[in-house]
């Protein structure tokens, strides 16, 4: 079932609902649209109602202004009363940080399980995000998106042949009409430290998971959620990286949740 949902200050959030069975919403991280988690709604619908939605700003979702964490906090606790008052969050990469600030905001949320979201436990980690956010403001309030994306693609790792093999292909345009975006993310990582306080408040269980494949501090900064969080587990899926298998990942979901 595809629809719409109206966040508290009127921004409509386009969602797609299958399957039957307690609710869990699915979001998406930097750069993507709810396309980029929906294949997990597939083997997810046969025990679990499934929602996947464009967060604000992406897809068909509209975008008011000015942004806000709280506001896509709101979105969230939107999309819960759409689907009967309560759910479970799972989140990929910054829309983990996202739905584990929506859990210690004390939304009314079952269980919440993240999937290698990206803060800086390495050394120079911090400086390295603050770095990128002033370039980020820069190019973005200059009207550079395409300059944006690069930052962006450069952050995550990406080699220069890469990024600019991807600058010439057909998907670019497509990066560039979300790259405003990419400041919300930035906000929602904060500093790109774990946020230990917010993390400490959360009073229901958290799945930090990891791909064996995926950068070792990925890895560590998973662990490290795991271990603020009261009631935190943390898991490793072999043979997996960054971009991981809804195949591989929907079954560990499904036990969790």
């Amino acid at each position: 079932m595809d629809k719409k949902t109206i966040s508290h200050d009127g921004t409509s959030l386009a969602c797609q609902r299958t399957g039957e069975g307690p609710a869990v919403i699915l979001v998406s991280g930097a750069m993507s649209t709810g396309a980029t988690v929906a294949p997990l709604a597939g083997p997810l619908s046969g025990r679990f109602s499934v929602v996947s939605y464009d967060r604000r700003g992406r897809g068909e979702s509209g975008d008011t202004l000015p942004y806000a964490v709280a506001r896509e906090v709101e979105d969230l606790a939107a999309l819960i009363d759409a689907v009967g008052g309560e759910a479970s969050l799972y989140g990929h990469s910054s829309g983990g940080a996202l739905v584990l600030e929506a859990a210690a905001s004390g939304l009314p949320v079952r269980r919440v399980a993240v999937y290698e979201v990206p803060f800086a436990v390495y050394e120079g980690g911090a400086k390295e995000r603050a770095e990128y956010t002033e370039r980020l403001e820069e190019a973005l309030g200059q009207g550079r998106r395409g300059d944006a994306v690069e930052l962006f693609l450069r952050l995550t790792g990406l080699a220069e042949e890469m990024i600019q093999s991807a600058r010439n292909s057909p998907m670019w345009s497509g990066m560039e009409a979300i790259a405003p975006t990419l400041a919300y993310d930035n906000a929602v990582m904060g500093d790109g430290l774990v946020p230990q306080d917010r993390l400490a408040g959360i009073e229901v269980p958290v799945l930090s998971l990891a791909g064996s494949a995926s950068p070792a501090w990925m890895r560590e900064a998973a662990r490290a959620v795991a271990e603020t969080a009261p009631q935190g587990t943390y898991r490793v899926l072999e043979g997996q990286t960054h971009l991981v298998d809804p195949n591989v990942l929907a079954p560990v979901l499904a036990e969790f949740l």
